[in-house]
């Protein structure tokens, strides 16, 4: 009987670390791929709006000169050359 108990509780614990390694693995998958706002790869830079009610915003782009802006939707936007792009962000105006 000791033994049951002690195999049950040993295979829950196993089972529950397994769960939350999986929960950690597939959560950080997608994140890390389109963050929200501004991000860069090693050759493009991108604005990803992250919404769920359609708006369109206007986001000011630090492209190395006088800032510039653009409207973008929903979903990633793809806003230059990482080489010619230091950033970018939300002015909280929508367009």
């Amino acid at each position: 009987m000791r033994t049951r108990r002690v195999m049950t509780g040993l295979l829950g614990s196993a089972g529950l670390l397994l769960a939350s390694f999986g929960a950690v693995t597939a959560s950080a998958g997608p994140a890390a791929a389109d963050p929200c706002g501004f991000y860069e790869t090693a050759s493009d830079a991108y604005y990803n709006h992250c919404t769920s009610d359609g708006s369109r915003i206007i986001i000011e782009i630090d492209d190395w000169g006088p800032n510039s802006e653009q409207c973008v939707g929903p979903g990633v936007t793809w806003i230059g050359s990482s080489s010619d792009v230091a950033g970018a962000w939300y002015t909280g105006r929508t367009c």
